[in-house]
């Protein structure tokens, strides 16, 4: 892929250096429990840790890519919006977990174009001392080993991870879920940016995320999938990151999925 400005080294590189940069905050007040909890309008947890890591991401961005745009989930939207490259990130992934002090949580740092997508991914969760990352037509890799999902192709055979939650009960599609998980050989619940890590590792077949995603919950995780040989969509097939669900398989069991649609 040849896009006019893109430099795939050099993004994956900055956002790289994001990530270090969020994972000098996050780290202390984890590592500490040195954080106040408030509670969001959607009655989710945030911390000073996840604006902090938020402001300090944004911070780099304005001032090394000032002709990008950024949307965070803390702040909202800020740079140059008019942009057609965006910065989508979600300073702390996980943050109940981060909360209740379970090391499975992590900035997630994409760069999107209008025209073109995802293109840029980076997936630094230092608690567990992991980072997966991604650019379009380098690959994907897991602390520097390439990643490739799995061969799996029966669904009697394959590991699967299903996130329930209240939007699947709405949708009357939990009953469907569980089938799911009961044909599988073996079925967990990873959760979060974990799942679909754990696709691009080939470790887990099929991830099934929660109802109500954001785009900053998806848009890292989705380039990493892809550039590791996976596919990614929402629950009707299409291919976005700009849904209210995820699902990432190795691709060939990505059909067992279509009964969510």
């Amino acid at each position: 892929m040849t896009i006019t400005g893109f430099d795939a080294s050099g993004e994956l590189d900055f956002a790289h250096r994001l990530a270090d940069a969020a994972d000098a905050i996050t780290m202390p007040h984890y590592t500490n429990r040195s954080f106040s909890l408030d509670w969001k309008s959607n009655h989710t947890e945030v911390t000073e840790a996840d604006r902090d890591a938020e402001s300090a991401i944004a911070g780099l961005v304005l001032a090394e890519r000032g002709s990008h745009g950024l949307l965070g989930e803390e702040h909202g939207l800020v740079g140059d919006l008019s942009s057609p490259w965006r910065w989508i990130v979600d300073p702390i992934d996980g943050t109940t977990n981060f909360v209740r002090g379970v090391p499975i949580w992590a900035t997630l740092i994409a760069l999107t174009h209008a025209e073109h997508g995802v293109l840029v991914g980076v997936v630094s969760a230092p608690a567990i001392n992991r980072r997966w990352w991604a650019a379009r037509g380098l690959g994907a890799f897991a602390d520097g080993r390439r990643c490739q999902v799995s061969t799996v192709s029966k669904l009697g055979e394959a590991q699967i991870s299903i996130s329930f939650n209240k939007g699947w009960d709405a949708l009357g599609m939990t009953d469907r879920l569980v089938q799911l998980q009961q044909q599988a050989y073996r079925a967990r619940g990873f959760g979060d940016f974990w799942q679909h890590m754990l696709v691009a590792e080939g470790a887990v077949d099929l991830a099934i995320d929660v109802v109500g995603l954001q785009p900053y919950d998806l848009a890292a995780v989705m380039v990493v999938v892809e550039e590791a040989g996976g596919t990614f969509t929402d629950r009707h097939g299409a291919r976005t990151f700009e849904s209210d669900t995820a699902i990432s398989s190795n691709g060939l069991l990505h059909d067992c999925a279509k009964i969510l649609s």
